[in-house]
Protein backbone atom coordinates (compact mmCIF):
# COMPACT_ATOMS: atom_id res chain seq x y z
CA UNK A 1 0.00 0.00 0.00
CA UNK A 2 1.47 3.57 -0.53
CA UNK A 3 1.98 6.73 1.52
CA UNK A 4 -1.24 8.12 -0.24
CA UNK A 5 -3.42 5.12 0.19
CA UNK A 6 -2.60 5.10 4.24
CA UNK A 7 -3.45 8.17 3.92
CA UNK A 8 -6.86 8.25 2.11
CA UNK A 9 -7.97 5.48 5.16
CA UNK A 10 -6.93 6.23 8.13
CA UNK A 11 -6.87 3.85 10.69
CA UNK A 12 -9.00 3.54 13.74
CA UNK A 13 -8.15 6.15 15.99
CA UNK A 14 -6.76 4.76 19.68
CA UNK A 15 -6.51 6.52 23.18
CA UNK A 16 -2.72 4.96 23.06
CA UNK A 17 -2.26 6.17 19.38
CA UNK A 18 -3.21 9.73 20.42
CA UNK A 19 -0.96 9.78 23.46
CA UNK A 20 1.66 9.28 21.66
CA UNK A 21 1.81 11.62 19.34
CA UNK A 22 0.76 14.44 21.18
CA UNK A 23 1.93 17.72 20.84
CA UNK A 24 1.59 20.84 23.00
CA UNK A 25 -1.74 22.35 23.09
CA UNK A 26 -4.98 20.35 21.61
CA UNK A 27 -4.94 19.41 18.34
CA UNK A 28 -7.25 20.45 15.33
CA UNK A 29 -8.47 16.76 15.47
CA UNK A 30 -8.98 16.87 19.16
CA UNK A 31 -11.95 18.43 18.95
CA UNK A 32 -13.65 16.63 16.12
CA UNK A 33 -13.37 13.33 17.63
CA UNK A 34 -14.38 14.55 20.92
CA UNK A 35 -17.63 15.82 19.21
CA UNK A 36 -17.97 12.42 17.26
CA UNK A 37 -18.45 11.01 20.68
CA UNK A 38 -20.76 13.15 22.39
CA UNK A 39 -22.60 13.17 19.34
CA UNK A 40 -23.01 9.13 19.48
CA UNK A 41 -23.53 9.29 23.42
CA UNK A 42 -26.45 11.16 22.84
CA UNK A 43 -28.08 9.69 20.58
CA UNK A 44 -27.47 6.34 22.39
CA UNK A 45 -28.79 8.17 25.61
CA UNK A 46 -31.30 8.98 23.65
CA UNK A 47 -32.70 5.87 22.46
CA UNK A 48 -31.40 3.29 25.33
CA UNK A 49 -30.97 5.54 28.49
CA UNK A 50 -28.53 5.73 30.61
CA UNK A 51 -28.33 2.16 31.86
CA UNK A 52 -28.65 0.48 28.38
CA UNK A 53 -26.17 2.70 26.59
CA UNK A 54 -22.86 1.57 27.14
CA UNK A 55 -19.44 2.92 26.08
CA UNK A 56 -18.26 0.33 23.62
CA UNK A 57 -21.84 0.85 21.56
CA UNK A 58 -21.27 4.63 21.96
CA UNK A 59 -17.49 3.66 20.64
CA UNK A 60 -18.19 1.87 17.91
CA UNK A 61 -21.17 4.20 16.64
CA UNK A 62 -18.31 6.94 16.66
CA UNK A 63 -15.76 5.16 15.08
CA UNK A 64 -13.00 4.78 18.07
CA UNK A 65 -11.73 2.77 20.29
CA UNK A 66 -13.38 2.53 23.67
CA UNK A 67 -10.23 3.47 25.41
CA UNK A 68 -10.69 6.90 23.97
CA UNK A 69 -14.07 7.54 25.45
CA UNK A 70 -12.33 7.00 28.80
CA UNK A 71 -8.86 9.31 28.17
CA UNK A 72 -11.45 11.88 27.20
CA UNK A 73 -14.37 11.51 29.93
CA UNK A 74 -13.22 9.14 32.37
CA UNK A 75 -16.10 7.27 33.16
CA UNK A 76 -19.97 6.64 31.88
CA UNK A 77 -21.43 9.26 34.33
CA UNK A 78 -18.91 11.47 33.18
CA UNK A 79 -19.70 11.26 29.62
CA UNK A 80 -23.39 11.25 30.32
CA UNK A 81 -22.80 15.01 31.56
CA UNK A 82 -20.28 16.02 28.98
CA UNK A 83 -23.22 15.03 26.41
CA UNK A 84 -26.13 17.03 27.86
CA UNK A 85 -26.14 20.80 28.15
CA UNK A 86 -28.63 23.05 29.63
CA UNK A 87 -31.51 24.18 27.07
CA UNK A 88 -33.31 26.05 29.40
CA UNK A 89 -31.50 29.23 31.19
CA UNK A 90 -32.41 31.72 33.45
CA UNK A 91 -31.26 34.70 32.10
CA UNK A 92 -33.16 33.38 28.94
CA UNK A 93 -36.57 33.46 31.46
CA UNK A 94 -35.44 36.57 33.03
CA UNK A 95 -35.09 38.35 29.72
CA UNK A 96 -38.52 37.61 28.27
CA UNK A 97 -40.10 37.91 31.56
CA UNK A 98 -38.78 41.43 32.09
CA UNK A 99 -40.24 42.21 28.71
CA UNK A 100 -43.99 40.81 29.38
CA UNK A 101 -43.97 41.67 32.87
CA UNK A 102 -43.79 39.31 36.67
CA UNK A 103 -47.55 38.22 36.63
CA UNK A 104 -46.27 36.34 32.84
CA UNK A 105 -43.39 34.48 34.40
CA UNK A 106 -45.43 31.04 34.82
CA UNK A 107 -46.52 31.40 31.52
CA UNK A 108 -43.21 32.36 29.76
CA UNK A 109 -41.08 29.46 32.07
CA UNK A 110 -43.94 26.74 30.65
CA UNK A 111 -43.70 28.60 27.15
CA UNK A 112 -39.78 28.44 27.16
CA UNK A 113 -39.39 24.95 28.25
CA UNK A 114 -41.49 23.55 25.32
CA UNK A 115 -40.13 25.66 22.79
CA UNK A 116 -36.41 23.83 24.05
CA UNK A 117 -37.47 20.88 22.95
CA UNK A 118 -38.45 22.41 18.89
CA UNK A 119 -35.00 22.05 17.57
CA UNK A 120 -33.74 18.71 16.37
CA UNK A 121 -30.28 18.90 18.47
CA UNK A 122 -31.89 19.81 21.54
CA UNK A 123 -34.35 17.51 21.83
CA UNK A 124 -31.99 14.59 21.34
CA UNK A 125 -29.84 16.06 24.35
CA UNK A 126 -33.00 16.70 26.66
CA UNK A 127 -34.81 12.77 25.37
CA UNK A 128 -31.59 11.23 26.45
CA UNK A 129 -31.79 13.14 29.60
CA UNK A 130 -35.81 12.55 30.74
CA UNK A 131 -35.35 8.56 29.06
CA UNK A 132 -31.94 7.78 31.48
CA UNK A 133 -34.23 9.49 34.19
CA UNK A 134 -36.78 7.00 34.22
CA UNK A 135 -34.43 4.10 35.13
CA UNK A 136 -31.31 5.49 36.54
CA UNK A 137 -30.78 7.72 39.82
CA UNK A 138 -27.23 9.11 38.54
CA UNK A 139 -30.02 10.92 35.07
CA UNK A 140 -32.45 11.82 37.69
CA UNK A 141 -29.76 13.47 40.08
CA UNK A 142 -28.18 15.54 36.88
CA UNK A 143 -31.95 16.81 35.88
CA UNK A 144 -32.18 17.92 39.46
CA UNK A 145 -29.51 20.00 39.23
CA UNK A 146 -30.36 21.39 36.22
CA UNK A 147 -34.06 22.12 36.83
CA UNK A 148 -33.90 23.12 40.22
CA UNK A 149 -30.67 24.59 40.83
CA UNK A 150 -29.68 25.68 37.87
CA UNK A 151 -32.34 26.73 36.21
CA UNK A 152 -35.66 27.33 38.83
CA UNK A 153 -33.67 27.90 42.00
CA UNK A 154 -32.08 30.98 41.09
CA UNK A 155 -35.42 32.71 39.16
CA UNK A 156 -37.06 31.72 42.66
CA UNK A 157 -34.08 32.93 45.05
CA UNK A 158 -34.14 36.56 42.94
CA UNK A 159 -38.04 36.94 42.87
CA UNK A 160 -37.31 37.25 46.35
CA UNK A 161 -40.22 34.93 47.51
CA UNK A 162 -40.40 32.87 50.79
CA UNK A 163 -39.31 29.10 50.45
CA UNK A 164 -37.59 29.91 47.27
CA UNK A 165 -36.25 25.88 47.36
CA UNK A 166 -39.93 24.44 47.67
CA UNK A 167 -41.00 26.66 44.66
CA UNK A 168 -37.92 25.58 42.76
CA UNK A 169 -38.89 21.78 43.26
CA UNK A 170 -42.61 22.19 42.78
CA UNK A 171 -41.90 23.68 39.03
CA UNK A 172 -39.56 21.50 38.43
CA UNK A 173 -41.83 18.55 38.81
CA UNK A 174 -44.31 20.01 36.55
CA UNK A 175 -42.05 20.46 33.85
CA UNK A 176 -40.57 17.09 34.24
CA UNK A 177 -43.97 15.35 34.68
CA UNK A 178 -45.10 17.44 31.27
CA UNK A 179 -41.92 16.22 29.69
CA UNK A 180 -42.23 12.78 30.58
CA UNK A 181 -45.93 12.48 28.80
CA UNK A 182 -45.28 14.64 26.23
CA UNK A 183 -42.11 13.79 24.32
CA UNK A 184 -41.25 10.57 26.49
CA UNK A 185 -43.97 8.67 26.61
CA UNK A 186 -45.98 10.70 23.79
CA UNK A 187 -49.42 9.77 25.48
CA UNK A 188 -52.50 11.67 23.66
CA UNK A 189 -53.66 14.25 23.96
CA UNK A 190 -51.33 15.74 25.69
CA UNK A 191 -48.44 14.88 23.10
CA UNK A 192 -49.85 16.46 20.49
CA UNK A 193 -51.01 19.50 21.95
CA UNK A 194 -50.36 22.97 20.74
CA UNK A 195 -47.98 24.58 23.30
CA UNK A 196 -50.77 27.51 23.16
CA UNK A 197 -52.86 25.31 25.06
CA UNK A 198 -50.12 24.18 27.38
CA UNK A 199 -48.82 27.30 28.37
CA UNK A 200 -52.58 28.31 28.81
CA UNK A 201 -53.37 25.49 30.98
CA UNK A 202 -50.02 24.90 33.08
CA UNK A 203 -48.59 28.72 32.96
CA UNK A 204 -50.71 29.67 35.81
CA UNK A 205 -50.21 26.65 38.28
CA UNK A 206 -46.37 27.30 37.21
CA UNK A 207 -46.98 31.30 38.23
CA UNK A 208 -48.64 30.20 41.36
CA UNK A 209 -45.62 27.91 42.14
CA UNK A 210 -43.40 30.54 41.42
CA UNK A 211 -45.02 33.73 43.01
CA UNK A 212 -48.19 32.89 44.73
CA UNK A 213 -49.61 31.47 47.76
CA UNK A 214 -48.49 27.90 48.56
CA UNK A 215 -51.34 27.07 50.74
CA UNK A 216 -51.59 27.91 54.79
CA UNK A 217 -51.13 24.26 55.56
CA UNK A 218 -48.10 24.00 53.91
CA UNK A 219 -46.44 26.97 55.61
CA UNK A 220 -47.99 25.92 58.77
CA UNK A 221 -45.96 22.38 58.86
CA UNK A 222 -43.15 24.01 57.56
CA UNK A 223 -43.15 26.16 60.68
CA UNK A 224 -43.69 23.73 63.03
CA UNK A 225 -41.47 21.24 61.84
CA UNK A 226 -38.73 24.08 62.11
CA UNK A 227 -37.97 23.98 58.20
CA UNK A 228 -36.78 27.31 57.19
CA UNK A 229 -38.36 29.17 54.70
CA UNK A 230 -36.08 29.97 52.15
Amino acid sequence: MTARARKATPPRETARSREGARSPGRRPGESRTREAILAAARAAFAEAGYDRATIRGIAADAGVDPALILHYFRSKERLFEAALELAVRPADVFARAAAAGPDQLGAIVVRTFLEAWQPPETRVRLLAMFRSAMTNETAMGRIRDLLVREVFGPITETLGVPDAQLRATLVGSQLLGLAIIRFVGRIEPLASASIEELVSAIGPTAQRYLTGDLGSAAQEERQATGSPAR
